[in-house]
């Protein structure tokens, strides 16, 4: 692949020039439809099959599929990509001319998403095209660049999708970070693909976009350790400014800054990244924890490095079921979970509203990916006994008690290869996809069959009346002044006291693919409260002073009162542009107060000020926005064992 040196600045230019001054938005309402708590409702169909998948706007789903011959057709060929409104539940094709099979993607911190990377350019059933920039019966291009700057208001959003933009190297299953400043980081693929990496087309290489160091990739030790399952890499930046990684069964803290890898004990019991294809999320940053980052793993394979072949039957291998965690920045050792129910590959986590993790999708048996002509597959799927029994996880439950099926449905749909799924603004979760095929296939006699219909799953708060809260504000910053946001006492279901249980909650949703959401994150803001007979008014700390905690871009913010959360408003986070982000002393909160005898609840207050101090003894005072911590931690990380 090729890159010009010309960025295209006009997108970086797009969403920061239009951000407004910071404004009140007007009070979210009630969510525009019903639905049974606890319950999936099959409610359209999304004209392609969901490979990718992420929540543009507020009532706007993207969803982009690899190149195949999908009947929805646009300019004279197959669509690969739509815009599915979640108040209509009506798709429009978009127009993507590269193959974005296999790519990854995220959102810069000016709101330009990307998608990067994918397969060469093909033919029916996935064979390479002849040529690679454009050729019959598709005219699709080699995976590359593209971006959308998603409109709020009309449908005229589309892809900016250039051949002139591609990236310096081939990517083929490439992760994408989001870093505090609003760039991101590409981490690793393989430059043609197939069901596992191998030595000879590895790319154990990261890059960076916007470029630095003019788009000369970086060496990434891990990435030529961790063969074959090392695609799709898992990452997370960390509240310290560095990066855990984990694929296969390595991991490591990255001091990206600095261009140096602290190797830790292996992941146990089984692999998490594709194709074994864990479920993963980071818990909850809040205030109680002081924004402490612990990373969950659930499900995958425990296929060894050597059986990564298909010479025998994978599809009918048992999954996983154990659950690990680990907090880098605090102590970067690993922990067992809580098991799952059953053994589950390809599992997807969604981080809800109200603190929970609502897991969906995948299968007991086999791993992700397809084979064409192979005797044990299944249909082409190397999956089998699929898992339409959803789960919650409470990551505040005591150990042994934190899954839960109580009150949930099964969906009737099987979701495993190319399945995606995320939150949406009215706290359900929009679930899409599956196809473990080379191309579009149906037919009665099909086990699997490329499947184009959404459905929405709706948590147990979903019909409960939802707080309005006015004052919420359009953009955020790195510390700096409280603002207010007032409550009615049917805001807080008829009791004041319900205050005290109330939340601020910022959700960055992800980016949908292959059983992960890059970029997904939940952070809880510092609160205090001032209560009346007839209302409260809430005192709301902006972002904390790090934005390595959440990094800049689109967002959704809940207020949650006694676990129901408000309908979410998409706001920006940090300045709106690329760039460092400033950052300033955090205004102390008004105390706590509520009239005695007001309320069910406890009248103590817990606005904490100026700041929190996290679980490692290190305080954002709105100096710095970016903390030393994990490289002490595992300075010592090649001693570490399990325990």
């Amino acid at each position: 692949m090729r890159r010009s040196s010309a960025v295209p600045l006009v997108l970086f230019a797009s969403a920061a020039s239009s951000l407004a001054a910071v404004s009140t938005l007007a009070a979210p309402g009630q969510p525009l439809k019903t639905g049974t708590p606890g319950q999936f409702e099959i409610v359209g169909n999304t004209l392609v099959s969901a490979q990718q998948l992420f929540l543009g706007t507020e009532n706007k789903v993207y969803i982009v599929d690899k190149t195949e011959n999908n009947p929805t057709q646009i300019n004279q060929h197959p669509a690969w990509a739509s815009e599915y409104n979640v108040d209509t539940n009506v798709a429009r094709p978009m127009d993507v001319l590269s193959n974005s099979f296999c790519a990854g993607g995220g959102v810069l911190g000016n709101g330009t998403w990307m998608n990067v990377g994918g397969n060469q350019a093909v033919t029916y059933q996935g064979a390479t095209a002849p040529s690679q920039l454009g050729g019959p019966p598709y005219d699709d291009l080699d995976g590359g660049l593209a971006f959308l700057d998603v409109c709020a208001n009309d449908d005229n959003c589309n892809w900016v999708d250039n051949p002139a933009l591609y990236m310096s190297t081939r990517r083929w299953y490439p992760t994408l970070e989001t870093l505090e400043d609003g760039s991101i980081m590409i981490l690793g693929g393989c430059l043609w693909g197939g069901f596992v990496n191998a030595a000879s087309q590895n790319n154990p290489t990261l890059e960076y976009f916007p470029p630095r160091n003019g788009g000369t990739p970086i060496g990434l030790n891990i990435l030529t350790t961790t063969l074959p399952a090392n695609l799709y890499p898992i990452t997370y930046l960390l509240p310290s400014g560095n990066i855990i990684i984990q694929t296969n069964f390595g991991t490591e803290i990255y001091d990206y800054k600095n261009n140096v890898e602290h190797t830790l004990a292996n992941i146990p019991h089984a692999v998490r990244t594709y194709p074994a294809s864990g479920a993963t999320a980071m818990l909850p940053l809040t205030p109680a924890n002081n924004w402490t980052a612990t990373v969950i793993f659930c499900g995958g394979s425990n296929i060894k490095p050597d059986q990564w072949v298909e010479t025998w039957h994978i599809a009918q291998y048992t999954a996983d079921k154990t659950c690990v965690r680990m907090t880098p920045d605090v102590s970067a050792v690993w922990e067992d979970d809580d098991m799952l129910p059953e053994p589950r590959s390809m599992g997807n986590f969604i981080l809800l509203p109200d603190g929970t993790l609502f897991m969906t999708n995948g299968a007991m048996t086999g791993v992700a990916g397809y084979g064409v002509n192979i005797s044990w597959s299944i249909h082409d799927s190397y999956a089998d006994h699929p898992i339409t029994a959803p789960l919650i996880y409470d990551p505040g439950a005591p150990a042994g008690s934190r899954f839960s099926r109580a009150g949930l449905a099964n969906s009737t749909i099987n979701r495993m290869y190319h399945s995606t799924a995320t939150l949406l603004p009215d706290g359900s979760v929009i679930i899409a996809g599956s196809n473990p095929h080379p191309d579009y296939t149906v037919g009665p006699n099909i086990e699997y069959p490329t499947e184009y219909r959404a459905e929405r799953f709706y948590p147990s708060y979903y019909n409960k009346r939802r707080p309005q809260p006015q004052g919420l504000l359009s953009q955020l910053s790195y510390g700096g002044s409280y603002f207010n946001v007032t409550l009615t006492k049917d805001d807080l279901a008829g009791d004041i006291g319900n205050i005290q249980k109330t939340k601020v909650v910022i959700s960055r949703t992800g980016f949908s693919t292959h059983a992960m959401n890059m970029g997904m994150r939940h952070v809880e803001l510092d609160v205090s409260y001032t209560a009346t007979a007839d209302g409260a008014t809430l005192h709301v700390s902006q972002l904390p002073a790090n934005s390595a905690i959440i990094a800049p871009g689109p967002a959704l913010c809940f207020v949650v009162t006694n676990g129901v959360p408000s309908v979410g408003k998409m706001i920006m986070l940090g300045n709106g542009q690329i760039g460092q982000q400033p950052v300033t002393t955090p205004q102390k909160l008004p105390v706590s107060s509520i009239p005695a005898g007001v309320g069910s609840g406890s009248s103590s207050g817990s606005g904490s000020g100026s700041g929190g101090k996290n679980a490692a003894g290190r305080v954002f005072d709105g100096k710095t926005a970016v903390i030393a911590g994990a490289v002490a931690l595992v300075s010592s990380a090649a001693a570490l064992v399990m325990v």
